[in-house]
C-alpha cells in the first residue's frame, strides 16, 4: 500500500490488473491511512494495468469503510479475501449495487475476484463463483490454505500438497465459467520454483497466476501466453478441420491425432488467446 510500490505498479506495461492492498499487507494502525493512499492512486488517469482493490474480510469491521473509500470512479474491481461463503459475494455486490450510480459508476461496471484461502472456501467456490454475475475469476490463496489444513511451511516447486486443492479450484472455477488465478510463488528470489509452479499451474488448468514482485511477471506471462508451436498446431488443427467439413466429414485425423469438435475448440481458444496477446512466448 505504499506510495512507491503503488506508483511503480501503475506504470508496468506487462502486468494486467495491479492490485492495491486494504488487508493483509495493511497493519491496523495503517487501515485509514492506506484507503487513502489507495484513493490517490485509483484517481490517476486511466492508462496501464487494471486498479482493483483487496478490501478486507466481510466478517472484519473494515470492510464497510473500504467501500465507501474506494467505490470511485478509477476502481474497476475488488478482491474479497477469505471468502467462505456465497453470500458474502452477495452482500458486496448488493453494496455495489447501491453505490456505484452515486458514485459516478455504470451500474454493474466493477468486477469482483473472490479470493478462496480456506477448506471451507474450497467446499463452496463453485457456488461463490456463480453468486454475482460480478465474479469474474476466483483467486487461489495457497499459503492459507496450506495453514488452514495443516500443510508444512515449505513449498517445493511442483506443490504436490496442493495438487487435489488446486485441481479442485480449477474445476469449480470452469464450472461457473469464472477465470482460475493461481496464488503467489512465495520466494521471489527462486526464479526455477517459480517457473516450475506455473508450468504445473497452466497445464492445471488455471488461467492466469498472481504474483507480488515485478521480477516474477515476464515468466508468469511467458509460462500463460501460447508458444509458437501451439499456435502453429492450433493453426492446423483447425484449418484441417475446416477443410474436413467442407468435404462433409465429421472428424479427422492429423499426425496421427483423431480431431473431433473438442480439440478444435480448443485449438480455437489457444488462437483467440494469442489474437488478444500478440506474439507468441519462446519458451
Amino acid at each position: 500500500h505504499s506510495e512507491r510500490m503503488l506508483s511503480k505498479a501503475i506504470g508496468l506495461t506487462n502486468l494486467d490488473v495491479a492490485m492495491f492492498d486494504l488487508e493483509d499487507g495493511v497493519p491496523p494502525q495503517q487501515k485509514q491511512e492506506a484507503r487513502e493512499t489507495v484513493v490517490t492512486f485509483l484517481a490517476k488517469e486511466p492508462g496501464g494495468p487494471r486498479r482493483f482493490v483487496r478490501v478486507n474480510a466481510v466478517q472484519s469491521t473494515w470492510l464497510v469503510p473500504d467501500l465507501k473509500a474506494v467505490i470511485r470512479p478509477g476502481l474497476d474491481g475488488l478482491v474479497l479475501p477469505k471468502v467462505e461463503d456465497p453470500d458474502e459475494v452477495r452482500l458486496v455486490s448488493r453494496i455495489l449495487d447501491e453505490r456505484e450510480p452515486s458514485a459516478g459508476l455504470a451500474p454493474g461496471s466493477v468486477q469482483l475476484v473472490a479470493a478462496i484461502e480456506s477448506a471451507r472456501g474450497l467446499m463452496d467456490a463453485r457456488a461463490i463463483a456463480a453468486s454475482s454475475t460480478r465474479v469474474i475469476g476466483l483467486v487461489f490463496g495457497g499459503e492459507d490454505f496450506g495453514l488452514d489444513i495443516g500443510l508444512p511451511t515449505k513449498r517445493e516447486g511442483e506443490a504436490r500438497e496442493l495438487l487435489y486443492a488446486r485441481s479442485a479450484f480449477v474445476v469449480a472455477a470452469a464450472s461457473a465459467r469464472v477465470q482460475s488465478i493461481d496464488g503467489v510463488w512465495p520466494d521471489f528470489r527462486d526464479a526455477d520454483g517459480l517457473l516450475e509452479d506455473a508450468v504445473q499451474a497452466r497445464r492445471l488448468g488455471f488461467t492466469g497466476k498472481s504474483t507480488f514482485h515485478p521480477n516474477q511477471i515476464d515468466t508468469i506471462n511467458e509460462v500463460f501466453s501460447p508458444t509458437a508451436e501451439d499456435v502453429a498446431y492450433a493453426t492446423r488443427v483447425v484449418d484441417a478441420f475446416e477443410e474436413a467439413q467442407a468435404a462433409g466429414q465429421g472428424s479427422i485425423s492429423l499426425g496421427g491425432q483423431l480431431i473431433d469438435l473438442p480439440i478444435v475448440e480448443r485449438a480455437r481458444r489457444v488462437l483467440r488467446l494469442h489474437s488478444a496477446l500478440g506474439s507468441p512466448r519462446t519458451r
